[in-house]
């Protein structure tokens, strides 16, 4: 099967590809971006891509790779193209759509074309800088900006600033606009304080520094997508049968998508790609966007991850095929989680989030792991669910029944049977599982000591784990050890069988709560 790859692109006859148009080829580079992730591939690339295709933007991105991991050899085989495949459910509308994305125009190295990096800082036509270099990537090491490469990613970014600065004099107009897509709060302006403070460790003119705070811009920003990347074995040999060539980057993706940018209106006239996609959102503050996706569709994750596992389903799209685990899964999102939401946000707009993320859920082309999802299930549960709790209780002054089921599996999921090494193993239906979660020891030890009543009264009431003493709200502590000990003696699915039969929530119901929450 052939490769695909710009010479073969008019041989190419792939049944509604959308190829890319010859004119693409030749905009000029305008983005630099530190990362070759499926993420960037799946979301501001592709958001680049299509505003090309417009007329809007019109530049390309010169992309960084900035991990010795892999390669990019076949990037510069497939002469940076690559075929987004979209595949999502909205309402009773099935998406799918394949894309051969042309918004890369090359892949450079970090580690072996570092001057050629510093290069694009020549640039007059750049403006832009994307990254995505994991959480870890943003982090301050007080790193030489002179070595070849620097070790940090705000070291590397500090060296292309300070060399942008030295070419163009500090003009204003040099200045660029930054966007960091990593998953962190307040991204933007964190990247920004670091290399700022690197900027005054090492010493540089107060001109830089000036230049650096009045002519650049961090923007915090939110990105939320899933995008599973390349598909393997049986998936990937049927995508390729019916595209009919060969893609070592096929990226799979939902259709949802949304990249909230933090930014002025000079933000804006940089990114003018925002304009060719209602998913870019480009506002004074992005915090509503964060609420959302932190209290309903991560929230909803963490208090149902550990349910839905012990269920026996793998993935959530597996659990939405259940009655019993999608009733769970919306009833908790829109009845308990959405009214209580720590912010001010209208009940309508939470509702229409809420309903898009179960299309999301139920997505029949996402697999999406629900062990993946427990991954550091403790430090998730405070984040992203003990100010929804306290909000509730503060509105209701009741138990939420849902979010207490949801924590009676969490306790449930933590019980240790070995550990191995420095990896603990819980076991569900005779079958063992890791348990990736900083407070494991923590779990072992109780489970070792305790009954469940006094593990439970324990845990809720250290203000270690969740910045509060849980067991003070009143009916949780005993409506938790309730639906704990059933779990345990019934198994989790019969114990939510038994569960939705007391607790019946129909989606009328839902939505009228919603609309006469308190605010």
């Amino acid at each position: 099967m052939q490769r695909i790859s710009r010479a073969q692109l008019s041989h190419l006859a792939p049944n509604g590809v959308q190829l890319p148009p010859n004119a693409l080829f030749h905009l000029p580079e305008k983005v630099l971006q530190f990362g070759t992730g499926v993420l960037l591939r799946g979301l501001p690339d592709y958001f680049i891509d299509q505003a090309n295709r417009q007329g809007i933007f019109n530049g390309r991105i010169v992309v960084v790779k900035s991990t010795d991991l892999g390669d990019s050899d076949v990037f510069h085989q497939q002469d940076n193209l690559y075929t987004l495949c979209i595949r999502g459910v909205e309402g009773e509308n099935t998406i799918d759509e394949e894309i051969v994305c042309a918004s890369i125009s090359r892949v450079l190295s970090v580690k072996s074309q570092w001057p050629e990096v510093l290069a694009c800082a020549q640039n007059p036509e750049l403006r832009v800088i994307i990254s995505n270099t994991t959480e870890a990537g943003i982090q301050l090491v007080q790193d030489s900006i002179r070595q070849s490469p620097p070790v940090s990613f705000p070291g590397k970014l500090l060296a292309f600033l300070y060399e942008r600065f030295s070419v163009f004099g500090g003009s204003p107009e040099s200045g660029l606009v930054i966007v960091p897509t990593e998953l962190l709060p307040d991204n933007g302006r964190k990247l920004g304080a670091m290399v700022l403070e690197l900027a005054h460790w090492h010493g540089l003119e107060a001109s830089f520094l000036d230049w650096l705070e009045t002519r650049n811009f961090f923007c915090n920003s939110l990105v939320d997508r899933i995008v599973p990347g390349v598909p393997v074995g049986l998936a990937r040999q049927e995508a390729e049968e019916k595209l009919g060539y060969r893609d070592d980057l096929l990226t799979v993706t939902e259709s949802y998508a949304l990249w909230a940018i933090e930014g002025n209106e000079h933000v804006q006239s940089v990114l003018s790609f925002y304009r060719a996609n209602e998913g870019i959102r480009i506002e004074p503050s992005i915090e509503l966007h964060r609420e959302l996706k932190l209290r309903l569709l991560n929230g909803t994750h963490t208090l149902s991850c550990g349910l839905a596992f012990l269920c026996g389903f793998t993935t959530v799209r597996e659990a939405m095929q259940d009655e019993h685990v999608s009733a769970f899964i919306t009833h908790l999102m829109l009845n308990e989680l959405a009214p209580a939401i720590p912010f001010a946000v209208e009940a309508a707009v939470a509702r229409r989030f809420g309903q898009r993320t179960i299309d999301r859920f139920r997505n029949p082309h996402i697999a999406h792991y629900w062990l993946n999802i427990t991954m550091q299930y403790t430090a998730k549960m405070r984040l992203r669910n003990v100010p929804t709790l306290l909000r509730y209780y503060r509105d209701s002054q009741t138990v939420p029944p849902y979010i207490a089921l949801g924590l009676a599996a969490y306790f449930r999921f933590m019980k240790t049977v070995r550990k191995e090494g420095e990896k603990y193993w819980g076991k569900f239906n005779g079958q063992a599982y890791l348990i990736q979660d900083e407070q494991v020891a923590y779990y072992d030890q109780k489970w070792a000591t305790m009954d469940t009543e006094s593990l439970v009264l324990s845990s809720l009431g250290d203000g270690t784990l969740w910045g509060e003493d849980l067991s003070l709200l009143p009916g949780l502590t005993e409506a938790v050890v309730s639906y704990l000990n059933q779990i345990l003696q019934n198994g989790a699915l019969e114990t939510l069988r038994i569960f939705l039969s007391q607790h019946p929530s129909p989606m009328q119901e839902a939505v009228i709560r919603m609309d006469d929450a308190p605010r």
